[in-house]
């Protein structure tokens, strides 16, 4: 429930990163409180069909109000892998078309599914890895990130510069993690 109100506080907010589980919860309690509403609506009709659509107002107000926190999520879910937001406007376009719709459905899937960039990429820090981002600036006055157990890197001399055991970047100012995989040194 803390990931579905995590997107709610973030109503319109469109940059950054979001986790696939804060994203894929999101989509799940919406789909459980559409359901819910729609079953209402459906009882109000069965009860009584003059006025029984009334009880379809709840489920009307609710999808307009879930229009800005589904794309601000879903905008920062591409980021988070290292997509451009405005990849969704793409998707929607396509949508239109009939199989080209289809398969572009299931690119988006396949996306949104997605891991998430390991590191810092430039929509910002991986929120999977908070610590990461106190470590790139920690990591550059030589002070080690959170009580890791990553000791200082020496800034001069033979090792001044380290090199990441994952992916090779060089890494420099005695840096706990790698900014290109997010490798802890």
């Amino acid at each position: 429930m803390d990931w579905y109100l995590m997107v709610w506080r973030k109503y319109a907010e469109f940059s950054g990163r979001s986790r696939r589980k804060e994203y894929w919860m999101f989509v799940l309690f919406n789909f459980l409180a559409i359901l819910a509403l729609a079953a209402l609506g459906g009882v109000g009709i069965a009860i009584s069909e003059d006025y029984g659509g009334f009880l379809f107002v709840p489920l009307g107000i609710y999808v307009l109000a879930v229009i800005i926190p589904s794309l601000s999520v879903a905008v920062r879910r591409f980021h988070d892998i290292g997509k451009s937001g405005w990849m969704i406007l793409l998707f929607f376009a396509l949508g239109f078309i009939p199989i080209v719709g289809f398969i572009a459905a299931v690119i988006q899937i396949v996306m949104l599914c997605q891991d998430s960039d390991p590191g810092v990429n430039q929509y910002g820090p991986n929120p999977k890895f908070p610590e990461q981002a106190a470590g790139m600036f920690a990591g550059s006055a030589g002070f080690t990130t959170m009580e890791l157990g990553a000791q200082p890197q020496p800034l001069t001399g033979e090792n001044s510069s380290v090199f990441c055991k994952g992916c090779g970047e060089k890494i420099m100012d005695g840096s706990s993690f790698c900014s290109r995989c997010g490798t802890h040194i």
